[in-house]
């Protein structure tokens, strides 16, 4: 399958859909019953699909997700890849980041990063420090592009005015019931000032298909697909939103491909904007 791709003004571009692996290997910690078998075959089934944006993080299982990352990559074309892991708060003083970036080289078994993402904002260290040493990256070619993880308005114009690089991507919760990007800006931000927004747990755990929510169900009727895929859809319709999601059931990877490729009626999308229920206003 082929994956439809959004691009910004200065050629940086990202397919609509990307594989996550949050608790893959684990959650906080390198989980000692996991199955990592499973889990590389998961992100590889992936691959075989169609999917090269990879997502990962030092924080993810202790490093371990990037070290399956590593591993289930081994055998496809680098160059065909976007991989993007994501550097640790308490790791943004100068050292510690080059350090953290050199160590997830080691466990993605890789000579570059596509992306660098900042994971959460650490408002106790200088945000210069932290931009300085992500140039430094670039400079050096060990980073291809910078992006920020959960920063709000204020912190990502913090960010992008302290570095010589483009910050190409705010990695965010948002789904149909989480609207904190809007709520707070991020979005329209990202928008105007040419930042794709990543849109991460697109369906919300499962939610959208588990539960019956009205307006799922007769705009999945019309449309032939289920809650899930119409609430993927929902996201990337809109200007400078792509998602990542994460399963290990082959069936659920089909059902989140299932709902590319394909419009909805505008009309529809305004709908579930203005009158999807239960809609929470966080940030």
């Amino acid at each position: 399958m082929k994956i439809t791709t959004k691009k910004l003004k200065n050629g940086f571009e990202l397919p609509v859909f990307g594989f996550g692996t949050w608790a893959v290997g684990g959650r906080e910690t390198r989980d000692p019953f996991n199955n990592d078998k499973s889990d590389i075959r998961a992100i590889k089934t992936a691959i075989e699909s169609g999917i090269t944006h990879i997502d990962t993080a030092e924080m993810y299982a202790g490093g371990h997700a990037e070290e399956l990352v590593g591993e289930a990559i081994k055998g496809f074309d680098r160059s065909n890849l976007i991989i993007v892991t994501k550097v640790s708060p308490e790791h943004l003083h100068y050292d510690d980041l080059i350090n953290s970036a050199m160590n997830s080289l080691k466990r993605l078994r890789t000579g570059y990063i596509d992306i660098y993402l900042i994971h959460y904002p650490n408002p106790s260290i200088d945000i210069r420090e932290t931009m300085e040493a992500m140039d430094y990256l670039v400079e050096k070619k060990y980073i291809r592009n910078i992006g920020v993880s959960n920063f709000n308005v204020s912190e990502s114009i913090e960010a992008q005015e302290n570095t010589s690089n483009k910050i190409v991507c705010n990695q965010v919760y948002y789904n149909l019931t989480h609207r904190g990007p809007v709520t707070d800006g991020s979005l329209q931000y990202a928008q105007k000032n040419d930042v794709m927004i990543v849109a991460w747990r697109p369906v919300e755990k499962g939610l959208f298909s588990r539960a019956k929510f009205d307006i799922l169900g007769k705009l999945g009727k019309k449309y032939s697909k289920t809650g899930s895929q119409i609430a993927i859809n929902w996201l990337v319709s809109q200007d400078n939103v792509v998602t990542i999601s994460k399963t290990r059931n082959a069936s659920h990877l089909k059902e989140n491909l299932g709902a590319l490729n394909w419009k909805m009626e505008r009309s529809d999308i305004e709908l579930l904007t203005n009158h999807f229920p239960g809609i929470t206003e966080s940030i």
